[in-house]
């Protein structure tokens, strides 16, 4: 599931699934600090579907996950999703019959967390969801074609084709 998505942010950065890189699959934030949201939640793993208890760290549109809560230069991710790539994040209780439950989708997978509290995945839904609408609206913005500054092509007014005489 997510491990897909670490995998996909390597090769994309680094070129290759090396996990011996991780400034690359950190794209350069500093997660160790001045996270825009940080805390435990339970994460379904990608192949064995037992819930494990990890660190997350949301920072600059990526959400990281470590084993440990000391975070520090040297640590490095048990995973990354960047939020750009994720299409909704939305509570879950009724899909996986737990409490506190939500999903966070991509176009290819959806993955599933658990918090500790009501009023703690909500809280993660709202950051991941403004995470989510920033940054992808950044990759918008970068595309936005300005159609009024492009050279347009010269052409015949229309009242210059009803005065040409006819053969």
């Amino acid at each position: 599931m997510a491990a897909s998505l670490w995998r996909a942010v390597m090769d994309s950065v680094s070129g290759s699934s090396s996990p011996s890189a991780p400034d690359a699959a950190s794209g350069g934030v500093e997660f160790w600090h001045g996270a825009e949201r940080a805390g435990w939640l339970n994460k379904q793993g990608e192949y064995i579907k037992t819930w494990r208890r990890r660190w997350f760290v949301l920072k600059q549109g990526r959400l990281f996950w470590f084993k440990d809560p000391a975070v520090t230069r040297a640590s490095v991710p048990r995973g990354v999703i960047p939020v750009a790539s994720c299409l909704t994040v939305k509570g879950a209780e009724d899909v996986l019959n737990r409490q506190f439950a939500f999903e966070l989708s991509t176009p290819a997978e959806t993955m599933y967390f658990i918090a500790d509290s009501e009023k703690e995945k909500e809280e993660w839904i709202n950051s991941i969801g403004r995470s989510i609408v920033q940054h992808s609206r950044s990759i918008a913005d970068a595309e936005v074609v300005d159609y009024d500054s492009r050279p347009q092509a010269t052409t015949q007014s229309k009242d210059s084709q009803e005065t040409e005489p006819a053969a």
